[in-house]
């Protein structure tokens, strides 16, 4: 759901607004139109009966330690996440995980069947939902029902691996439109729909036997810029910007990276990459220092242990090396931040590393645009996050490429602030053109016609 349970100062549990991409980005949409979202609470413990909080009705869908365990941590991320990625990871393959799977997602289906009103519209998010459409379907035809997938779909020589291919393709279709970040995305699905079901398409169409028509097309998620500005233009957060930047032994030039603790985001990559500029001996600590953040996620999972062992063996090494007291050639943060810190890291990086392997947009991109209102900074971003279509003007980098990704962090610490400038003004127009608003309203009147944000 989009808030948190914690506990207040006197003992009684209290909801705060959960940090995170798809909670930043659907919270005004929500509010705006009187919605209700449906979603896990976060805990095995007992659901709590529908409430009204932040402007929203919030109905929360109940889930027990064994399905957390072979639904979340089992299906979804580690069957469904990895091979969406890329296989990067190998994903695994277990049939209990995907009877778990069926029975959440059925469970979700009839939530939203019962909250939902007569000819209501309904919109699904993400890979851990991917059946929902077409069971919700089946309960209440009158809907019209909307997915979004937040993360990138693979193509069929990959796709075609998974064991339950149909069943995820059909769960689908069940939507009347289905958005994805990424054009490419888009064309996977069509194509996929053609080989694995045999159905026709046509454009960004469908076409089902029982004679519906849906819709596969991208639709590119944003932030809420205005929001975002808001905060990093506050004196607080300038004082905070200049704190941070003091704290690490005031470097001439600070990059920073912030990303979820996760396998897809090349972390261990760009910090191996700044290591050997520094052995090198073509960036001096004096003239630059990184700042890792690594939002912990999915601490039980195999991977993720390996992965913070490997990251964090590596930021000892280079600081071993390359550090002095006071002044750390890596800061590296295992923890998780509001929003008034990330903007003041943002407002304190000259240069912003996003660099992952693959990625389904990657708002931290946008997030450090935004915060950017005077038009300085440069943004380090890899070919293969969705942000890339947009942004243009970053530094676009292959994160496989060490020698290239080396090179382009050492041009864009020494870039000329004229360029810096004209760069960053450029993606600031564009993003305050196509922020949240203009995300939902794009998706929402392609599914509708007539709704408005």
């Amino acid at each position: 759901m989009p808030v948190d349970r914690v506990e207040g100062a006197d003992g009684t549990p209290q909801w705060r607004r959960s940090p995170g991409g798809l909670v930043t980005a659907l919270d005004p949409v929500m509010r705006v139109n009187k919605g209700a979202w449906i979603g896990w609470a976060g805990s095995t413990d007992e659901a709590p009966e529908p409430f009204d909080e932040a402007g929203m009705h919030l109905v929360s869908v109940p889930l027990s330690a064994t399905e957390v365990e072979n639904y979340y941590e089992g299906f979804s991320n580690a069957t469904l996440w990895p091979l969406y990625h890329d296989v990067i990871a190998p994903p695994v393959y277990r049939r209990e995980w995907w009877e778990a799977y069926v029975q959440v997602n059925q469970r979700f289906a009839q939530a939203a069947a019962e909250v939902a009103d007569r000819e209501a519209v309904v919109w699904i998010h993400d890979y851990q939902l991917q059946l929902v459409p077409e069971m919700l379907r089946a309960l209440r035809p009158d809907l019209r029902i909307g997915y979004f997938l937040h993360i990138p779909l693979p193509p069929v020589e990959l796709f075609g691996r998974l064991p339950w291919r149909q069943q995820i393709l059909r769960g689908l279709l069940g939507a009347d439109l289905i958005g994805f970040q990424r054009p490419g995305a888009a064309s996977n699905f069509l194509r996929l729909t053609r080989r694995l079901l045999g159905y026709q398409t046509q454009r960004d169409q469908v076409f089902l036997p029982d004679g519906r028509v849906v819709r596969a097309r991208s639709f590119p998620i944003s932030i809420d810029v205005a929001e975002l500005e808001e905060i990093a233009r506050r004196p607080e957060t300038h004082r905070r910007a200049a704190e941070i930047r003091e704290e690490i032994g005031s470097p001439a030039k600070v990059l920073l990276g912030i990303d979820r603790l996760d396998y897809t985001k090349g972390i261990a990559e760009r910090i191996h990459a700044f290591a050997e500029l520094l052995n090198d001996g073509v960036v001096s600590p004096d003239e630059a220092t990184f700042i890792q953040v690594a939002t912990p996620s999915r601490e039980r999972v195999e991977q993720y242990k390996l992965l913070r062992d490997e990251v964090e063996l590596a930021v000892g090494r280079v600081n071993g090396t390359h550090g002095r007291i006071g002044r750390p050639a890596v800061t590296y943060l295992h923890s998780s931040h509001d929003r008034v810190e990330l903007a003041a890291l943002y407002r304190a990086a000259d240069v912003m590393v996003v660099t992952p392997l693959r990625d389904g947009m990657n708002l931290v991109a946008k997030e450090y645009v935004a915060c950017r209102y005077d038009n300085t900074g440069t943004l380090v971003l890899s070919e293969f996050a969705g942000a890339a279509d947009e942004f243009r003007q970053a530094f676009l980098v292959n994160p496989y490429d060490v020698d290239g990704l080396k090179s382009t962090l050492v041009d864009a610490i020494r870039l000329d602030p004229r360029t810096a400038t004209r760069k960053m003004r450029s993606m600031r127009r564009h993003l305050v053109e196509h922020d949240v608003d203009k995300w939902a309203s794009s998706f929402l009147t392609a599914l509708t016609g007539d709704m408005r944000t």
